[in-house]
């Protein structure tokens, strides 16, 4: 009996071991153009007024009112879990994104600040829409901020030499 259980034990360890892993999460695929229009409808959502910015509270979407939670609406990444769509650490991840170059942003592009270090900005997600410059020194982005709500203005988050933001690109989009 022990020899069986034994085998059986092995057996078990190392289907766990060998068993594939998921490389990322399902959810529902986007164009860039949606993602975009999506971001947008932010801005007058509040009876013609921004969402106002919140970490606390969920929009009538269900999606959390902070800059993940927009982003997550944004590019359909569902708000199933109990925080109305994944937080900015797992949107740098595998899970939801890949790095890509500064040089090849693409509208509906992320420039995630994933790092939390006391006495900086932390952690804060946008979306890049499209150059404003030839220079490409400043672009034009959404985002959910604090104190504001909803906002689509020109930033330059991730072009400073050793900024914390660095650019991904949705797994889920199309186009």
């Amino acid at each position: 009996m022990r020899f069986i259980s034994a085998v059986l034990a092995a057996l078990l360890s190392l289907t766990l071991v060998t068993a594939p892993a998921a490389t990322a999460v399902q959810v529902e695929r986007v164009s860039r153009a949606e993602l975009l229009e999506r971001a947008e409808s932010w801005r007058t959502a509040n009876n013609g007024s921004q969402v106002p910015y919140s970490m606390q509270e969920y929009w009538t979407d269900g999606y959390r009112q902070d800059c993940s939670g927009f982003v997550s609406m944004a590019a359909k990444l569902g708000n199933e879990n109990p925080w109305g769509g994944p937080n900015t650490v797992a949107l740098a991840s595998s899970d939801y994104t890949e790095p890509v170059a500064i040089s090849d942003l693409l509208p509906g592009d992320l420039l995630i600040d994933a790092v939390d270090e006391p006495g900086t900005d932390f952690r804060h997600v946008v979306i890049f829409e499209k150059w404003t410059k030839d220079d490409r020194s400043e672009y034009l982005a959404y985002e959910q901020r604090g104190g504001f709500g909803t906002d689509h203005r020109p930033l330059t988050y991730g072009l400073e030499p050793n900024s914390a933001y660095q650019p991904y690109r949705l797994r889920n989009v199309t186009g």
